[in-house]
């Protein structure tokens, strides 16, 4: 639990709301009561209520920073003149984003109706990535049937990964990274690969209870 200090309460409030939800989402997922970010925070569940009505609002606020960051490494791809290398280092990055907060994957995986502009960077960067991935098809360095939903399927094995601290969880993460751009390249030795499975980028959160506030 974070202890309150006096002075400056909003800005406190705004800094521990976020750390918190960052890490009882990390730690439980999406289906974490918001009673325990307000334990964790400090506060009472009545006061994390007043500024954030819903789940989907506190998490979209919590994962702001990483959602900006998954659009500049998007931006940073597509402006590689070298679309190939463009594409790895989007799965290199992304990758490494979501294991070193492994709370940000279950929010970028979730539908967050209300908070749009959230939604519209998650779209922003998969939209982002599609066309990179188009431009290393039409290069032939990239496997002519690689799909989107085959970076959803990196990013939820990536979520995966256990280790025994977060230095080593980003160590996996980028040995893990480097064997799925491996098998994302064209090769005239590669077999072909099973048809796409269409997998579910989103998911929802369970609404509470409007007659209860405590989670």
């Amino acid at each position: 639990m974070t202890a309150r200090p006096p002075g400056l309460p909003n800005a406190w409030i705004a800094t521990a709301f976020n750390d918190a939800a960052r890490a009882v989402f990390a730690a439980e997922g999406l289906n974490a009561p918001m009673r325990e970010v307000a334990r964790r925070a400090g506060v009472g569940p009545a006061t994390l209520y007043r500024h954030f009505p819903t789940k989907e609002m506190l998490a979209a606020e919590a994962f702001t920073d990483q959602m900006r960051a998954c659009r500049a490494i998007a931006d940073e791809g597509l402006a590689d003149p070298d679309p190939w290398h463009g594409f790895c280092l989007v799965i290199e990055k992304i990758c490494e984003l979501h294991a070193r907060d492994r709370g940000f994957t279950a929010a970028f995986m979730s539908t967050f109706p209300k908070a749009m502009d959230f939604a519209a960077g998650r779209e922003y960067a998969l939209s982002s990535i599609a066309e990179l991935a188009r431009r290393a098809k039409d290069a032939g360095r990239l496997r002519p049937d690689f799909v989107l939903d085959d970076l959803v399927l990196v990013l939820m094995a990536n979520h995966g990964i256990r280790a025994t601290s977060p230095t080593a969880a980003v160590a996996a993460s980028r040995r893990f990274a480097a064997l799925a751009i491996q098998a994302f390249q064209a090769s005239p030795e590669a077999s072909p690969l099973p048809p796409a499975a269409r997998l579910a980028l989103a998911v929802s959160i369970p609404r509470r209870n409007p007659d209860r506030r405590n989670g």
